[in-house]
């Protein structure tokens, strides 16, 4: 369907335009464009009358990751519209401000007959039509009239719309487990009032509980709240990472375990079917298409694990399937199908199921790249396997490692096996921690079963384990306080 025509310039053969074009961009999804180009003397809206001068297909990726993308146009035959080409730059619409506050606060009423309250604040801003909405809670401190909160982050847009004088409203409550807390006492401010705010010298506010002062005469607050500091920082985007430079690199691992059984045989989850498909290889095309518009050279290394290799037949849990140790590199996710096809009837399948070999291997180039003080590289590791890990132990020790890293590990399980203990690495039930208890500091694994979306359209399984990635990138460069390699705000 069309989004939108630009304006038409006259008599030039090197228009600029200046009309832009808003999209919206999904990370997870490969959305297709095209660009048609027009030669327009007339008044009807309709272009079949007008002189098609060439076009471009391309995708949203390959604008964002080159910033500035020009290319040849071609006529619908895909011949060369003589010397023409487009020149289409992309930036990306936003407000990043985001506000970092630090709370304290002392003498709050007690709420509790035993014990002391258990404090907590909500932050609320005004809509329109006048209604409070909460923007932000805190963490509650137990057992605590003197609290200290950790520091927090608010994007301005959502604190006050982005208007310095606009009341925002503070309330305090005492948290209660069944979910009847109780307002200790509240204030309104604005960010310009907050931004007063240092360490050397707060600024303070008195929580009012308005029907304690209406019932006490000498009523004076329930408490005092202390701003000790507040800053307005800019926090980069992902696509402000993407469009500054930053390369996201592919590596696929794949299971060649004996549980798969015998390639040859149509139960076995590596036969390739007379279309010249199975699972393994689905999964791969399906994330794939998506990442590889955001890695320049388009060389992806790919690894076995499990199998028995030529010449010797001994069993490795990291081989290269083109079998080329000193360059595991294919060309393209094509290279990779095309790498696997051919190795598929020269390895034996065996086992057992290590995923640590091929984990700890991605993570090596992972810490290489951060010895460069910007945020040049991050690499995403798909596993696709079809059955139960057999190094769990050294599996998590290696995630753990892997999230002090630019690096995110997605796992896909083929047939019908018990997952258990995917879903178990995949943190989203709780912090993983490696075998000796150390904690992964951010969650960097993505399981499905492929069986979800055997009858989904094909960029259903790419939408769903991507679309943590690029909250998983930022996540980590931010962290770090690493900068794009180029500034695009430049």
């Amino acid at each position: 369907f069309q989004v939108d025509r630009t304006e038409r310039v006259k008599n030039s053969l090197n228009p600029r335009f200046s009309k832009k074009f808003l999209i919206d961009y999904y990370f997870e999804l490969v959305q297709k464009l095209k660009f048609g180009i027009y030669d327009i003397d007339n008044k009807t809206y309709d272009l079949n009358d007008d002189d098609f001068l060439g076009e471009l297909e391309c995708t949203l990726g390959q604008i964002v990751s080159s910033r500035t993308l020009t290319k040849p146009l071609v006529l619908k035959n895909g011949k060369p519209a003589g010397r023409g080409s487009i020149m289409i730059t992309a930036e990306e619409v936003k407000d990043n401000r985001v506000v970092v506050l630090e709370l304290e606060a002392r003498k709050l009423d007690n709420k509790d007959f035993f014990g002391k309250s258990d404090p907590y604040l909500e932050f609320h801003k005004q809509t329109g039509d006048g209604n409070w909405v909460m923007v932000h809670r805190t963490e509650v401190i137990k057992n605590n009239l003197n609290p200290v909160w950790r520091p927090f982050k608010i994007p301005l847009n959502s604190l006050c719309y982005c208007d310095m004088d606009k009341s925002i409203k503070v309330e305090c409550y005492d948290y209660d487990g069944d979910g009847s807390h109780d307002l200790i006492g509240s204030f309104q401010t604005t960010m310009s009032k907050l931004k007063e705010a240092s360490r050397s010298s707060p600024v303070e506010f008195e929580c009012i509980n308005e029907k304690k002062r209406q019932k006490k005469t000498n009523y004076k607050n329930s408490g005092i709240v202390s701003v000790k500091h507040c800053e307005i920082i800019v926090e980069c985007t992902f696509l402000d990472y993407i469009m500054g430079g930053c390369q996201l690199n592919f590596t696929v691992g794949i299971d060649f375990t004996g549980s798969n059984g015998d390639p040859r045989s149509p139960d076995s989850l590596h036969y390739l079917s007379p279309n010249g498909v199975n699972e393994y290889l689905t999964a791969i095309w399906s994330v794939g298409m998506v990442i590889q518009d955001y890695d320049t050279d388009k060389m992806f290394p790919a690894f076995g694990f499990g199998a028995q290799i030529p010449p010797s037949f001994q069993v490795s849990h990291e081989f290269p399937i083109n079998f080329n140790p000193s360059n595991p590199f294919c060309n393209g996710i094509q290279g990779i199908v095309d790498a696997y096809r051919a190795c598929l009837p020269q390895v034996k399948l065996y086992g057992p199921t290590n995923f640590s070999p091929i984990i700890n291997h991605v993570a090596r180039f992972a810490a290489a790249a951060t010895q460069q003080q910007t945020a040049s590289q991050y690499f995403i590791l798909l596993i696709i396997t079809d059955g139960v890990i057999t190094d769990l132990d050294q599996t998590r020790t290696a995630i753990v490692n892997a999230s002090k890293l630019p690096m995110s590990i997605i796992i896909v399980g083929v047939g019908g096996a018990d997952f258990d203990a995917m879903e178990f690495l995949d943190g989203d039930d709780g912090v993983l921690r490696s075998s000796s208890g150390e904690a992964a500091v951010r969650d960097i694994v993505q399981f499905v079963p492929f069986r979800k979306f055997q009858n989904s359209p094909k960029e259903a399984l790419a939408q769903c384990v991507l679309a943590e990635v690029p909250q998983q990138v930022v996540n980590y460069f931010s962290t770090y306080k690493l900068q794009p390699p180029k500034n695009p705000a430049a």
